[in-house]
């Protein structure tokens, strides 16, 4: 199982990546430890996830979204957001 996730960084920016275990790259982030735009703009917290079976489907989801612009990532962290509560 693999999950695309985003970050919200203290300077309000938006980080995309992919992992297997989103608590233990959230800590790495966190370390310091994820790369270097995270360590240069501090990670805040995990602002949205999506689960993918594999690492493929994962990779082209991630190189996907980091095309779009912030207000279409903004979108779907709200969308996301409403889906969950009406659950």
């Amino acid at each position: 199982m693999y999950f695309v996730y985003f970050l919200e960084c203290a300077d309000k920016s938006i980080y995309t990546g992919i992992t297997t275990d989103v608590k233990r790259r959230f800590a790495e982030h966190k370390a310091g430890k994820g790369g270097h735009y995270t360590s240069s703009k501090r990670a805040v917290k995990i602002v949205y996830t999506e689960e993918h079976s594999d690492r493929s489907s994962a990779s082209k989801r991630e190189a996907e979204i980091k095309c779009w612009s912030r207000n279409k990532k903004l979108e779907l962290i709200k969308n996301n957001r409403r889906s969950k509560k009406n659950v």
